[in-house]
């Protein structure tokens, strides 16, 4: 286990959703078993369909394959810790195992942000572009680009977690994390030393890069889209682009919409409630998990017909 010079803190306590009665600890526990069984089973049914089917193996399909895999391993990194710590009270987290955590967690964030992005890019490409698109997007570069996702967002947060690491947790601000998971900002704001506003001014920055970059370009593109179907002439081809972005806006506002509040009301220095924060982090954490299949899989028309035929299939 990685230790800097000064710590002490063998293992850090997680409060969960603070405020909560324990009468209230039974239900949680439950209610977050069936998120987590609900994010596995959905998101695992898209990746086996598109996988098995060999009419889905085209560049739209890969992107959605490579977004529930991200929503997959951030449900396995935090959801079974905050449901043994309502079911079995298990509120200790060692000290490793809580930046391992936290690597993950924003490693999952970083990877989504960017999918949405290549997902953004694939539907403009598409729209504008439609006659290049079958050579500009196909299986290999859409692959070659999820597979850079991966290892450029896991090399970057390398950096992020050693540079957090570096601070020592000396015990001084307790070792409670008042959250469901550790998280850099629950985390760092335990450090003690002069260097804890660096390397949270430092990650506040990469953060917001990784966040918002993606995000400006998602916004050009759907914007771009819109246009797009706006200048239209056929209403069907209007319909068809529009059914196949409506989805992809919608996932992609309840996603960042709630993040980006959470972020400038902090660094504005509003004051929002630990407990109403905890709860909107833990939504826009998971919701879209949950409705990412649904939308990507069971709404989307070649799965769809896919299914049929599978069904149908002698």
């Amino acid at each position: 286990m990685l230790v800097s010079n000064g710590t002490n803190l063998k293992h850090f306590v997680m409060v969960g959703f603070p405020g909560l009665s324990s009468a209230y600890f039974g239900p949680v526990s439950v209610l977050l078993l069936f998120v987590f069984l609900a994010i596995i089973v959905g998101n695992a049914f898209t990746v086996a369909v598109i996988y098995l089917i060999k009419s889905l193996h085209k560049p739209t399909y890969i992107i959605f394959v490579n977004l529930a895999m991200t929503d997959i391993i951030f449900a396995i990194v935090t959801l079974p810790k905050v449901i043994s710590r309502y079911w079995w009270d298990d509120t200790l987290t060692l000290f490793g195992t809580c930046f391992t955590q936290m690597y993950f967690v924003h490693s999952m964030g970083s990877i989504t942000s960017l999918i949405l992005l290549l997902m953004a890019l694939d539907r403009f490409i598409a729209v504008w572009f439609p006659l290049r698109y079958p050579t500009v997007v196909n299986n290999r570069s859409i692959s070659i680009a999820c597979f850079l996702c991966w290892c450029l967002t896991f090399i970057r947060m390398v950096g992020v977690v050693s540079h957090a690491l570096t601070l020592p947790y000396c015990g001084i601000h307790g070792n409670i994390i008042p959250h469901c998971y550790c998280d850099h900002l629950s985390i760092t704001q335990l450090g003690c030393g002069n260097e804890v506003k660096y390397v949270k001014v430092v990650s506040l920055g990469i953060a917001l890069f990784g966040l918002l970059m993606p995000l400006a370009f998602i916004i050009f593109s759907y914007f771009s889209v819109i246009v797009a179907v706006i200048k239209m002439s056929q209403a069907e081809s209007r319909y068809r682009v529009l059914s196949t972005c409506a989805p992809q806006i919608f996932i992609t506002c309840l996603y960042y919409v709630p993040r980006c509040f959470v972020y400038i009301a902090h660094n504005l220095g509003l004051k929002i409630g630990q407990e109403i924060q905890v709860v909107i982090v833990m939504l826009y954490s998971f919701v879209p998990a949950i409705v990412n299949p649904l939308i990507y899989c069971f709404k989307t028309k070649d799965i769809k017909d896919a299914l049929s035929q599978s069904d149908t299939a002698p």
